[in-house]
């Protein structure tokens, strides 16, 4: 029996989320259609969620959730990678969304995203709702629950919040965060380069990120809303990846997508010398080796292990030997 070098240097109960690195929400029905087809075209290199809570025009929730239902279980879903926001769970259209949303497209939703979470009491009555849903339409999966951290509340507890099993992934709302001190972080926290220099703005993204490496979660980074600026989003992007530990980052516009996804993916030099200490690791069986004069063992060979993973999750090129030894169909 061949034992996948995953297993080898985790445990096989060690399935961390390996989750796209860029999240593309979608809010309208154009902007719908419009991130489906590059996602055909590009591969599922990012997530879409279609948003239920700031898409849907008020009066038409029921029929927003529809429609996105709709998108979820249509043809144009090729990679199975869509998933959606719902309404907050003390907004009275979350039972609603949740009924509509399990009923219709449990099967293939990728991730329900639960915003405004304020406490780990409230993300549980959340997620048997959820779960309760399922088995109300006979669901035969459990659907994975994302969650966002932007009030005081979840903050506090964003450990505990993090180490709930039914969780994959914690984002950081930005806007809503800034929002809930009352005017004491001025404007400019809310901008590309201003969200990276209040401290307490910092301290929040410091806290999810290593709330969610502490159990092995998937941390993601917030917003960039000079949609148009696409070097002040690189620069955002890399900051979030290489400085604070995030795995995955959010877009608002299709023209942010490629940028988030070139910014979260390892060098070119990364990946090749990942790729000569893994294969090298993998000829000695996971014994200590030596490459250029440097030691390795599993410790080292468990970070470039990452590396790889990131390579091929934003579509990075890799010598055939690698996907055939680490990324076959089936591992």
């Amino acid at each position: 029996m061949t034992i996948h070098p995953r297993d080898i240097l985790f445990g096989a109960g060690d399935r961390t989320p390996a989750l796209p690195v860029c999240d593309h929400y979608a809010g309208v029905e154009a902007r719908m259609h419009k991130s489906l087809a590059l996602q055909a075209e590009l591969g599922p290199v990012f997530d879409i969620t279609l948003d239920c809570e700031d898409g849907a025009p008020v009066g038409g929730e029921a029929e927003h959730a529809q429609m996105v239902a709709s998108f979820v279980m249509s043809a144009a879903n090729r990679h199975g990678r869509v998933g959606a926001r719902v309404h907050a769970p003390d907004d009275a259209a979350f039972d609603a969304d949740v009924d509509t949303l399990v009923k219709q497209a449990g099967a293939r939703l990728a991730y329900l995203m639960v915003p405004k979470v304020d406490s780990l009491a409230q993300l549980q009555a959340a997620i048997s709702s959820i779960d309760a849903a399922g088995v109300r339409h006979g669901l035969e999966r459990q659907i994975p629950v994302h969650a966002l951290v932007e009030t005081h509340g979840a903050l506090r507890e964003v450990d505990a919040i993090a180490a709930h099993p039914r969780i994959e992934s914690l984002s950081f709302g930005l806007m809503d965060f800034v929002s809930a001190h009352r005017g004491a972080i001025g404007h400019q926290a809310m901008s590309a380069t201003g969200q990276f220099e209040h401290p307490l703005v910092l301290r929040a993204k410091l806290e999810i990120s290593a709330a969610c490496h502490g159990h092995g979660k998937v941390p993601s980074h917030c917003v960039v809303t000079e949609f148009r600026k696409l070097d002040l989003l690189q620069n955002a992007a890399a900051k979030a990846s290489r400085q604070l530990g995030y795995l995955r980052m959010w877009s608002i516009h299709p023209d942010q997508i490629r940028t988030i996804v070139d910014a979260f993916a390892p060098t070119a030099a990364e990946t090749d010398l990942a790729t000569e200490i893994l294969m090298a690791a993998q000829a000695a069986r996971w014994a200590p080796t030596s490459h250029r004069d440097t030691l390795h063992d599993r410790a080292s060979y468990r970070y470039y292990w990452h590396v790889l993973e990131r390579a091929a999750r934003t579509g990075q090129p890799l010598p055939i030997e690698v996907r055939q030894a680490f990324f076959a169909e089936g591992s």
